[in-house]
């Protein structure tokens, strides 16, 4: 299948590492120009010269605090001045804190606005205007299975990662017109270092073992293993290409069958 990426102007945000990452590294191999930008410069570094290597294609980087509005303006702007407008925008940011209710103070509760959900409205806004230049674009956002199903122990992401969808399905509407589409794709247990150091913390203080911990959890999926990174990229590539033509506000789980409802 021709996903139809081919120069087309893409950017990813968190994409040192991880999910971002190899979601980067998905679209440079069907031909896209992209663009990722993470706070760690060396972490960027070190992905930029993984891609071309892998890919053969040089992909640009741009040092971005996803909490800072002025830096996500500029990396945008940017993006979009060097490779000729933006098609393709990926949102993305690292989980907050674990916990529960009574551990979030509001310093708490207000990071976790600015990083998993005021920094995807401000993505978005400042993407939207070169889309719509362009004739239109597509958006991912990357989230957490938790907008389908609250996860114990991590109310932060459950309610702000469940914004995110709450957005997604409203811009859809408003975007439609202008040939933009956005949808959300949601990561069950991918084998990443996030899950590794929730599952540490989850061990700690069970008293128990990464290992004991992470057997029990591939109990609850049917296909009986994590998913790799390059998988759920394969689904963020498609639904932020232009073989995709009518999906849009949906959430599509990316989890090997570990939620149960409808």
């Amino acid at each position: 299948m021709n996903l139809g990426l081919s120069d087309k102007s893409v950017f990813v945000a968190a994409a040192s590492k991880g999910l971002g990452k190899a979601s980067a590294l998905a679209f440079a191999q069907e031909g896209a120009r992209v663009t990722i930008a993470s706070r760690n410069e060396e972490q960027l570094t070190s992905a930029r010269e993984e891609i071309l290597a892998a890919t053969g294609h040089k992909v640009n980087t741009l040092r971005m605090d996803v909490t800072d509005e002025e830096e996500i303006r500029r990396a945008i702007k940017a993006t979009a001045d060097s490779q000729g407008g933006l098609d393709v925008l990926v949102t993305n940011a690292g989980g907050p804190p674990g916990g529960n209710f009574a551990d979030m103070r509001d310093e708490d509760w207000q990071r976790g606005f600015e990083l998993n959900l005021l920094s995807v409205i401000r993505m978005i806004r400042e993407a939207v205007p070169y889309m719509k230049s362009a004739g239109g674009g597509r958006i991912v956002n990357l989230a957490s299975t938790s907008i389908k199903q609250p996860i114990a122990g991590l109310i932060l992401s459950n309610v702000f990662r469940a914004g995110v969808q709450s957005l997604a399905k409203t811009l859809a509407e408003d975007l439609a017109k202008d040939g933009i589409l956005i949808n959300t794709i949601a990561p069950g247990r991918i084998a990443t270092d996030r899950i590794t150091e929730l599952d540490s913390a989850r061990a700690a203080n069970k008293g128990t073992s990464l290992e004991s911990i992470q057997a029990e959890a591939v109990q609850a999926i049917p296909l009986g293993r994590m998913g790799t990174p390059e998988e759920f990229a394969r689904m963020v590539t498609f639904y932020g290409s232009f073989a995709n033509t009518y999906v849009t506000g949906q959430s599509i789980m990316v989890d090997g069958g570990m939620l149960r409802g409808l």
